[in-house]
């Protein structure tokens, strides 16, 4: 799997975007933030249907280093 990136309408790299330079580095970001997933579940006492978006929003906040969401 290579490296994803949002182009710019100029065509260059997006600097806020988020990389993944391998599968592997891209499961480990999944287990992380389905790990702190299911304490955001315990915190909210609820199913989260809208996880692909919460998950999506946790690792990119992780790479760029922003705030986690809770």
């Amino acid at each position: 799997m290579s490296a994803v990136s949002v182009l710019c309408l100029s065509g260059r790299i997006d600097s806020t975007s988020t990389n993944f330079a391998s599968a592997s580095d891209l499961a480990s970001a999944l287990r992380r933030a389905e790990a702190a997933h299911g304490q955001h579940e315990k915190r909210t006492g609820q199913r989260d249907a809208n996880w692909p978006d919460w998950y999506a929003e946790y690792m990119a906040a992780e790479q760029s280093g922003k705030e986690l969401p809770q």
